[in-house]
Formats: C-alpha cells, structure tokens, sequence
C-alpha cells in the first residue's frame, strides 16, 4: 500500500487543489504512520479540514479514511514497519505489552505440536552426513547463528547463502543422507519456494523454521517448526525464533554423545591455541 499510495499522489498531484496538496504532502510524510494516526490529526498537521482529507483520498481512489488504515495495518501484518504512536501510552504499558508479545510467542513456538517436531528434527541433523542452513533476509543472522552453535558440536556444517554463490551451487552434491535446514520467516524474497522444491528435487531431508505466513510451503518439509515473530511494534522480534534454534543445537548437542562432546572440547582448545577469544 505504502508504493501505491505514493504512486497515486505522484500521478495526480497536479490535479489536486492546493489543500489537497498540503495534505497529500503530510500523507507522504507520514506514509508508514497512516495504520494509527486518524485523518483529523493529520487535518491538524496539515493545516487542512478533515473534509480535505476525505476528498483526497477519493482523489486517490479509496472509499475512506479507513480503507486507508485497514491496507496500512495489512502491510504491518506481511511485516512491513508501521509506526505506533507510543505517546498514547503509559511507558509501563509500552514494556508490558512488549513482555507480552514475547511471552506468547515463546508459548508458540514451544507448543504442543513443535515439541513433537523439534526432536524429531534435531535428531536428523545429529545424523545427517552434511547440514546446510538457508536463510535470507531477516532469516539470515538467525540462520548463522544455528550455523555457528553447530559448528561447534560435528563437522559438515554450511551457511547459504553465501557472496557470490547460488543456491543451486549451495545444493550441488547434497543427497537423502544430508539435511537442509531452512529458515524463512515473512517478507520472504522471490523464489523462496522454489529454493523448497530444489531440496525436494535433490531429495534432502528438509527442516522449515518459519512464522505462521509460510504455513502453506509446510508440505515440502519433512519436519515442520512454526515460530511467530508478530508483535504490536513497528518491527518483529525474532526472540522466539533464536531461542528454537537454542533449543535444536542443545538437542543436537545432546543426540551426538561423547562425538559432540568431544568436537565442541577440540574447538575449545583451538580456541585457546590460537587466541581468537578474550577468555577472562
């Protein structure tokens, strides 16, 4: 909505009135606020009647004000940052309602049916000969960070995708005896599915860690893990998501034994044999 309505006042500005204007230029202003600022405060702002308001919108070719708020708020729900007016709210109420949030998303991700499915999938990547985590986007710093807890537990364990590489290329050699884990929370970039159904074609084993938006790709994984990350701010937390893929490296690191073990005991001395940590 936020491309479309600028399109369509960059389209027929010239057409406007100059109140009409003044008011499209604070819409512009304004155009990841338009979910929770009221068309008689941005009146206020403009300088304008709130009928201005309603005639620009008709302009622009929408019904109300309100058609307006309802496209603003479904963009924040595909993940799109829009604005709240924290001033509206006590500072207690901003950290509880936050608090919130993270709690209903940890109780999420750690239900019934994840309990069931995490297991599962941390005892196909303790067995699988490789591992290749996928992530893009917001997925990849979640994506790394389950890359870099099992580094330090076995051997054959990859990140993609990598500067200058393609997925293809991250897939070529992988096989039934393998695993992908794939992360892919929303605002998921074009061919996305399509990276699904390559591991499918390439018959590996698949894990999706992803929010409740990719539910319809569940089908192409072997072991489905839904992990929220909405909240009533502006950007999604991504708590719940680093602490499920915790979770799955402990489980992993508990399924491997006294391997595992005694990978992550080599790391620690090579840790200490080249100094890379500050260990005080």
């Amino acid at each position: 909505m936020k491309a479309s309505i600028a399109e369509r006042i960059t389209a027929g500005y010239a057409e406007l009135t100059p109140q009409e204007q003044r008011a499209a230029d604070v819409v512009m202003a304004h155009l990841d606020d338009l979910a929770v600022y009221s068309s008689a405060e941005l009146a206020e702002v403009a300088g304008v009647s709130r009928a201005t308001f309603s005639r620009l919108y008709r302009h622009l070719g929408f019904e109300s004000s309100q058609e307006v708020k309802s496209l603003a708020r479904e963009r924040r729900a595909q993940g799109v940052p829009v604005a709240t007016v924290e001033g509206e709210r006590a500072p207690g109420d901003i950290f509880d309602g936050h608090l919130r949030d993270e709690h209903l998303n940890m109780a999420a991700a750690f239900g019934p049916e994840n309990r069931t499915h995490l297991p599962a999938a941390a005892a196909a990547v303790a067995s699988a000969r490789r591992v290749l985590v996928l992530g893009w986007r917001n997925s990849y710093p979640v994506a790394l960070h389950l890359r870099t807890q099992l580094q330090q537990i076995r051997d054959g364990v990859a990140v993609a995708p990598t500067p200058g590489q393609t997925v293809a290329e991250e897939l070529t050699g992988l096989g039934p005896q393998d695993v992908v884990v794939v992360l892919g929370f929303r605002r998921r970039p074009r061919g996305f599915e399509e990276a699904l159904k390559g591991c499918a074609e390439a018959q590996v084993p698949l894990i999706l860690i992803a929010d409740p938006s990719a539910r319809h790709l569940a089908h192409h994984a072997r072991h489905w893990i839904e992990c929220p990350v909405g909240r009533s701010g502006a950007f999604d937390s991504y708590a719940a998501a680093f602490s499920t893929v915790a979770w799955l490296a402990d489980a992993v690191l508990a399924a491997g034994g006294a391997t595992a073990a005694g990978h992550v005991d080599r790391a620690t001395e090579l840790f200490e044999t080249l100094r890379e940590l500050d260990l005080g």
